[in-house]
């Protein structure tokens, strides 16, 4: 309480954090099924086992759906009859067939490409190194054009654009004649 007696203003953060709170968040339907799934298998740890567990007692008619997957899973396979596998394989082209060819592909080659592989990878780096090189360069002209104190000389900007490595090397040189 304030000390004028009134209680103090909620901020609407808290108002939407307390709203937030009291509604149902939406049950994902495929989490659902797979945790229903695995019930029914016995594969679940004790603690989820409990909470699926839970969830089948609120709701009959899942928890009948459970039990004749149980049921279903505990049965053995009826027998096939004779032929079923032959008569299969008959519908879908395999098995004997006069006439059939093997076509074996061709191996591939190793050598050739780790030998691609490492010109792909060389040649991009040797791209991300001119560029890095290039933006240096570019960058450093323009600081030193925009800079310089006193008359500029036109021919020399020119120059710099034209061949930019005489800047390049004349920027590492300052330094050190001071």
């Amino acid at each position: 309480m304030r000390a004028d007696g009134q209680l103090p203003r909620r901020s609407k953060d808290r108002v939407l954090w307390q709203r937030s709170r009291e509604t149902d968040a939406a049950e994902d339907e495929a989490a659902r099924f797979l945790d229903l799934a695995a019930f029914a298998d016995g594969r679940l740890d004790a603690e989820e086992s409990e909470r699926v567990g839970e969830l089948l007692a609120r709701d009959p008619a899942v928890a009948s759906d459970v039990a004749a997957a149980r049921a279903l899973a505990a049965e053995s396979l009826p027998p096939l009859p004779d032929g079923v596998f032959e008569r299969a394989s008959g519908m879908v082209g395999g098995g004997d067939s006069p006439g059939g060819q093997i076509i074996a592909f061709p191996q591939r080659r190793r050598g050739a490409t780790n030998l691609q592989g490492l010109a792909r990878w060389g040649s991009l780096a040797a791209a991300i190194v001119m560029a890095g090189w290039l933006g240096f360069a570019l960058g450093s002209d323009t600081s030193i054009a925009l800079t310089r104190v006193g008359p500029q000389n036109e021919d020399g900007f020119l120059r710099e654009l034209l061949d930019p490595s005489t800047g390049f090397l004349r920027d590492l040189t300052e330094g050190v004649q001071t």
